[in-house]
């Protein structure tokens, strides 16, 4: 039972949770009052084994790393609860399948999205996080592709909404990973990640962290701007927004930024 549940927590079940929601919001968006639940199945079934495929593989790639991380010093490669060679065999079974899944029973353009994702967050991120400020936003787009996958599973087309979806995931990720990454400085210094506050300081990602809040409102809105979605999203986007914004501009005030 340990070792299953350590396979189970080598796929990063918050990361595929997480995304899968994006994922159905996206098929939404797109279904509008007609949804096909057979594809949305096929299309969150294949999603999900991709990023748990991705997430397994970048366990591997980062058990160097993981080690130095108060929040990943448990991951079971840096404990070696698993080994390399059985994980890497894991993660390859789970993207075969779920590749099988989203080239069986959806379109082009979402296999595409899953070929992009795991590009960006196996190849271009995890070497720019080790050598680059610019790796959290490199991250940030493996990470706005479910959505679109939800979305073009449906409409088998790259149209106005489907680049704001992308925008709004990417602007919502940072100021999330670079909180995180204030949080936990020491953690990043001790594993040498240049991230931007152990490279330009907190008080200049607290600066990027407003910025990329207002491209969010401005990005969430346009779904309204362009006729995908009423009035009351915007009103709803609006509120929530707002209240992150001002979050945000009182943290510039924190005296505890680990808090």
């Amino acid at each position: 039972m340990d070792k299953l549940k350590a396979y189970y927590y080598l796929t990063k079940p918050g990361i595929i949770y997480g995304n899968a929601i994006y994922a159905t919001a996206g098929f939404l968006l797109a279904s509008r009052h007609s949804i096909n639940f057979a594809l949305y199945a096929a299309m969150m079934g294949g999603t999900s084994l991709v990023i748990g495929s991705a997430c397994v593989i970048n366990n591997f790639i980062d058990r160097d790393i993981d080690k130095f991380m108060e929040r990943t010093k448990k991951r079971s490669l840096a404990t070696r609860a698993i080994s390399n060679e059985a994980a890497l065999t894991f993660g390859v079974i789970l993207g075969a399948i779920g590749f099988s899944v989203l080239i069986g029973f959806t379109n082009r353009l979402t296999v595409a999205t899953g070929v992009t994702g795991m590009f960006f967050y196996l190849v271009a991120y995890s070497w720019s996080k080790r050598h680059s400020v610019h790796g959290t936003l490199i991250g940030a787009v493996s990470g706005a592709m479910p959505p679109l996958a939800g979305y073009l599973a449906v409409t088998n087309h790259f149209d106005g909404a489907a680049l704001a979806l992308f925008v709004i995931l990417v602007c919502w990720q940072m100021p999330h990973f670079y909180a995180i990454a204030v949080r936990r400085l020491d953690d990043y210094r001790r594993a040498k990640i240049p991230v931007l506050p152990v490279v330009q300081g907190v008080q200049q990602t607290k600066i990027q962290i407003t910025a990329y809040i207002m491209a969010f409102v401005v990005a969430s809105l346009s779904l309204t701007a362009l006729s995908y979605t009423g009035y009351s999203y915007a009103i709803v986007m609006f509120i929530v927004g707002a209240w992150w914004f001002k979050l945000s501009v009182d943290g510039f005030s924190a005296k505890d930024n680990t808090a």
